[in-house]
């Protein structure tokens, strides 16, 4: 399956509040526990998502890094203001609703208010990204990995769009940056193992 694809049914499938930008891929299944370490009390918020971070690392089991994964975006939805957080609110409501312009407009208050929140550029790449305005979304994922170079979500969007305009060995670069940071996951190894081979068998 395409990354396009895989993200075409992906956005299709779930809230956009929930997908953040680009593929989420395979979550947890469903019948399996996934046990995530529980952090110290007294960590800062930035603190527990470094921590997080050092869990997704070493982390080799896809569906417990998975679980690390989902509390990594949890972190991410809390802007740490509730207007900026109702913002994203609003905006997400406007998008399942279809209003692109209200969304936009939102999203846009949101980056006013708070520049430095990652996930309200993310939001917009994501809206860019569905109105094939691949020029702004890719500048809004730019913004994205400027304020966390570790956001996975937006280096997937990154690949994805990347791969859909023909510079594939710029989206391996891509994957490979995803899976330094989300090493579990399946379909991002796959991905690059299939760019890989694409781009080998174009060299010879």
């Amino acid at each position: 399956m395409s990354a396009m694809r895989f993200f075409a049914m992906t956005c299709a499938a779930m809230p956009l509040s929930l997908i953040l930008f680009a593929p989420v891929f395979p979550a947890a299944a469903a019948d399996k526990d996934v046990i995530v370490e529980q952090p110290d009390a007294n960590l800062s918020p930035k603190q527990h998502v470094n921590q997080l971070f050092e869990q997704l690392k070493r982390e080799r089991d896809p569906d417990k890094a998975s679980g690390i994964a989902d509390e990594i975006r949890t972190e991410w939805n809390d802007s740490g203001s509730a207007t900026v957080n109702l913002l994203m609110q609003w905006a997400d409501k406007a998008i399942q609703e279809k209003r692109t312009a209200a969304a936009l407009d939102f999203l846009d208050q949101a980056i006013a208010l708070k520049p430095d929140y990652a996930e309200s550029w993310n939001r917009r790449a994501t809206l860019n990204y569905a109105n094939d305005n691949y020029r702004k979304s890719m500048s809004d994922i730019e913004r994205v990995l400027d304020i966390e170079p570790r956001h996975f979500g937006a280096l997937s969007g990154m690949a994805a769009i990347l791969m859909e305009t023909g510079n594939d060995a710029l989206a391996l670069k891509a994957w490979e940056r995803f899976l330094a940071i989300y090493p579990a996951n399946r379909s991002a190894q796959e991905q690059m193992n299939t760019l890989s081979e694409k781009l080998a068998g174009s060299r010879t």
